[in-house]
């Protein structure tokens, strides 16, 4: 390592980001080495090493401004006063949907975040009171109101978005050993589930409550 080397140097710390999240992309958490992201670089490893510390270092940054960007683009979507109720359930899916189609490996950071400490991922992800304080609910309050939707707690919207959006990727590998079904199948599945996901939460919220 050259005297120059020994300053962060920006241009050199987003050029590691960069291959690091291209090879976790390509290759996932485990099939990444440190080495392999060097030589992606352009850098050898001990600057690597000086830059960021570990693997999981690195992989922890990368998910974590994953995480920023898409919590904001949701607090976008949500207070979006353009947009219907529905339109607003297909936004939310297909953001969730492109991000995991980028970043297999996030729920898996996700959870193991949560179960860790969950103040932590909600400050990371930026969203803290972004449900309560949203334009969606305004509208859902209004369509509750009007007759036009049962009076269920609005969280049961988010976590049906959420779980019928997210688990498919967590359950991916069970689905494909179990099926013998193909990375490309099951992304034709995801696809479909983008015009399907909508549509079933618009279904719960309308149905009526005896």
């Amino acid at each position: 390592m050259t005297a120059g080397e020994t300053q962060q140097d920006p241009t050199t710390e987003e050029r590691i980001k960069e291959a690091a999240r291209k090879l976790f992309l390509q290759k996932g958490y485990a099939g990444t080495r440190t080495r392999d992201i060097a030589e992606q670089a352009g850098i050898n490893l001990a600057l690597l090493n000086y830059y960021f510390r570990s693997k999981e270092k690195l992989f922890e940054l990368i998910m974590t401004e994953n995480l920023q960007e898409f919590g904001q683009g949701v607090i976008a979507v949500v207070n979006d006063k353009s947009t219907t109720l529905g339109e607003k359930f297909t936004s939310i899916v297909n953001r969730y949907i492109d991000m995991l189609e980028r970043a297999p490996e996030m729920p898996v950071f996700i959870f193991s975040e949560i179960q860790a400490n969950p103040e932590r991922i909600g400050s990371k992800i930026g969203v803290k009171n972004a449900l309560t304080n949203s334009f969606l609910l305004q509208q859902y309050k209004e369509e509750v109101a009007a007759g036009r939707a049962a009076a269920i707690h609005p969280l049961h919207l988010i976590m049906n978005l959420l779980g019928l959006t997210i688990f498919p990727f967590i359950g991916r590998p069970l689905l494909q050993y179990g099926t013998g079904m193909k990375q490309e199948d099951f992304m034709a599945l995801m696809q479909e589930r983008r015009t399907l996901i909508p549509l079933w939460v618009k279904a719960a919220m309308e149905t009526r409550q005896s």
